[in-house]
């Protein structure tokens, strides 16, 4: 009999069956069963139909929503609810598809069972939409008779139970395999491998014993074989651990595990196991000796277990992976500086007195990566690592940096003279052999700082030290330098404030003719003025503002104030001209020569009473650079000096291509050029200057005898505390009125 469409409750009496249900004896536990439908009728005979239901030993306990937002609540607000007998069309036509979205994406239940039932058969949802919504099972309300209602009811609850006990094992198991994976993340392989083992146990039984096996080349340190050797043991000995399976003297495990590992699958006898697992490149057996054989569900556990614990032991060797790749420098397989840092930890902590650390920094290797090429420097690298570790003693060594190495060790093999003679020969490095040098900086324990970062920057600032020292190409670290160069940052600072406030001053030394006694020009000398009123020595503040590079800010500002004493100067003293020092920072800056120009130009005044006066120092540091840029500057009219020259080791070959109006005889060469035997040098210069049709120029002037000796060796012109020490330019201008 059919229920007709305006009597849809009439069919949960129907019984389509001659047999009786078989219930199973009840308890008091309960499922929670959440009816639907905008009926009230619909509730009470569903719930009558199903009354005293007992399903898989539970009675059922019902919950009502008479519309798609009440059921959404009432799930939200029981999460205990097993199954939902659903109305498809409810407050509108789709509410009931509503809910079961809501359920499934929003909640993320995918353990409810949902049963939908319409009285509307033309409402019946597509197939595709029963798939897309996640719908365990459709009805109209026409079909459901009593006897169908419970076996839907009961087919469902049993479902759920299913889900259920699927899900517990699997979160149980995902918490055994989380533990073995977190253990894995903070230890190493072999406590991963004993962890795994150690829950297997916890799977089978206590009386089990087992050893992990995988293939040692990789794993195992310098074994190059495909042996199988045993990562972790339980029950056997620890000894074993490290070694070969065919060392544990079980010819039955050694055939079982190979059997399980070249057949990719488990071998499973009533008294042993070889479990076989494998994620990506990584495979391992586990191979166990029981007690008794395994149980159905013993078995289908190890299998969802060791899916687990193969992706742990993949992730393992990823994390060992990952580690090598974030502490060990891939070039030499040294540690890298994140590793010396902790090393560095442990040795700022611990008490031994005569430990000692230190970096190495080889001298000028970026020269070699260019000449020769980045192949070469990187076996350089490799060679410098493979003869520092040869040094051994317990020592620990690093490469911190491109071509910066680190080490740890006692101080009788850490030390100055050790560390040197490592350069003492070439290295090889292709087909080239290269003889290197290197700086060192050093710290023993007792200056050594409580945390590694610490310690590897008082061993920085030793470094560093050792590389300006051209003597001594090492330094041991002391507090003293900590607070030179707090000094050095506090001038600095001081220095950009004191410039921006215009505390910087131009001088002028007088230079003379010697020919006629006159004023022919004048050294700009840069003077500091702190807002005390005191000045701080150009010997100290220009090697600070070259550190820091203030040295182009006040470059510029020193050309401009040149230019505009000069523009003063022009009514009463065309015919004097301003020397200016310029230094290697000024050079590096590749609008240097165009901002030179610029200034002059913007000033109005002639190129050749502008001087440019570099050092010889600055000619080592980049000779083609400087060269380039005076040609330049020449081009436009613009006179050039050479400082200082004798006393540095530049070449030749460059004095002949520097486009130089003016030598200069360094005050060196002056000072006792009145004595015997004491003016050969000075004598060397000046005919070598005239030769170049240059202008000779000495400085450093304090007695007439060193005049007399100039005029009589030919030099051109002078300048020095005889004649006048530096002053402001005021003064400057009363002087050249005297003197001119």
């Amino acid at each position: 009999m059919q229920a007709s469409e305006n009597s849809n409750d009439d069919f949960l009496f129907i019984d389509d069956s001659d047999e009786d249900e078989t219930l199973a004896h009840g308890s008091n536990d309960t499922w929670q069963v959440l009816i639907v439908d905008d009926d009230p009728e619909i509730h009470s005979v569903t719930q009558l139909a199903l009354s005293d239901l007992i399903v898989l030993g539970r009675r059922l306990e019902y919950l009502h929503a008479y519309s798609g937002n009440d059921a959404c609540q009432l799930i939200e607000e029981n999460p205990d609810i097993v199954l939902v007998l659903l109305d498809v069309v409810m407050e509108t036509d789709d509410a009931g598809l509503n809910v079961v979205k809501h359920i499934r994406e929003n909640l993320q239940r995918q353990d409810i069972r949902i049963v939908l039932r319409t009285g509307q058969p033309g409402y019946a949802p597509e197939e595709s939409v029963i798939k897309e919504y996640d719908i365990n099972d459709y009805k109209t309300k026409t079909e459901l008779t009593r006897r169908k209602l419970v076996t839907t009811v009961f087919a469902a609850i049993r479902s759920y139970q299913q889900i259920a006990t699927v899900n517990e094992n699997r979160l149980g198991l995902e918490k055994i395999v989380s533990g073995a994976t977190e253990l894995s993340s903070q230890h190493s392989l072999t406590a991963f491998c004993h962890g795994v083992l150690s829950q297997l146990t916890t799977l089978i039984s206590d009386d089990i014993r087992s050893v992990f096996c995988a293939r040692g080349q990789g794993i195992i340190e310098n074994a190059d074989d495909l042996s199988f050797y045993m990562l972790a043991e339980s029950g056997f000995s620890p000894s074993v651990v490290g070694q070969k399976l065919d060392s544990l003297k079980n010819e039955h495990a050694s055939k079982l595990v190979k059997t399980a590992f070249l057949q990719q699958q488990h071998q499973i006898q009533d008294d042993s196991l070889a479990l076989y697992f494998a994620k990506g490149d990584y495979r391992a057996v586990i191979y166990v000796e029981l007690a008794k054989a395994l149980t159905e569900t013993q078995t289908q556990l190890l299998d969802v277990f060791l899916t687990g614990v193969a992706v742990g032991y993949e992730n393992v060797h990823l994390f060992l992976k990952l580690s090598n790749a974030a502490y060990k420098d891939w070039l030499t397989s040294l540690p890298n500086r994140l590793e010396f840092l902790r090393l560095l930890d442990d040795f700022s902590q611990n008490n031994d007195e005569h430990t000692v650390a230190a970096l190495i920094d080889i001298n000028h290797f970026s020269d070699i990566n260019d000449a020769l090429g980045q192949d070469i420097g990187n076996q350089l690298l490799s060679a410098v690592a493979k003869r520092m570790v040869s040094m051994g003693g317990n020592c620990k060594f690093a490469r911190v940096g491109a071509d910066v190495f680190g080490v740890l060790g006692p101080e009788e093999i850490v030390n100055p003279e050790n560390l040197m003679s490592l350069f003492h020969q070439p290295f090889t490095a292709g087909e080239q052999h290269l003889p290197i040098n290197a700086c060192f900086g050093l710290c023993t324990k007792e200056h050594a700082e409580s945390t590694g970062v610490k310690v590897l920057n008082q061993i920085n600032i030793a470094l560093n030290l050792a590389k300006k020292n051209r003597l001594e190409h090492f330094a041991f670290y002391n507090p003293e330098m900590e607070d030179q160069m707090q000094w050095r940052l506090n001038m600095i600072r001081q220095l950009r404030n004191d410039f921006a406030a215009n505390c910087l001053e131009l001088w002028y030394q007088p230079q003379l003719s010697l020919d006629t006694g006159k004023v022919i020009g004048a050294e700009a000398l840069l003077r500091w003025r702190t807002s005390d009123g005191n000045y701080v020595s150009p010997a100290v503040f220009i090697p600070l503002a070259e550190y820091s590079g203030l040295i182009i800010e006040i470059g510029d500002w020193v050309v401009a104030q040149a230019c505009q004493q000069l523009k003063r100067l022009e009514q009463d003293f065309a015919d004097i001209s301003i020397s200016v020092n310029v230094s290697i920072p000024q050079f590096r800056r590749d609008d240097f020569v165009d901002t030179v120009i610029d200034t002059m130009k913007s000033h109005q005044i002639r190129p050749s009473k502008l001087e440019l006066e570099i050092t010889e120092n600055i000619l080592m540091d980049d000779p083609q650079l400087v060269v380039d840029a005076l040609i330049k500057l020449k081009a436009e009219g613009i006179s050039i000096a050479l400082d200082d020259f004798g006393t540095g080791y530049s070449s030749l070959s460059y004095l002949q291509k520097l486009p130089l109006d003016r030598l200069k005889v360094d005050r060196a060469f002056v000072t006792d050029i009145h004595k015997e035997g004491q003016s050969v040098l000075a004598e060397t210069i000046i005919n070598l200057g005239k030769k170049m049709n240059l202008k000779i120029i000495a400085e450093g002037i304090e007695e007439i005898e060193q005049q007399e000796r100039l005029i009589e060796l030919g030099c051109d012109e002078v300048q020095g505390f005889y004649y006048a020490k530096p002053m402001p330019e005021a003064d400057f201008v009363a002087f050249l009125k005297q003197n001119h």
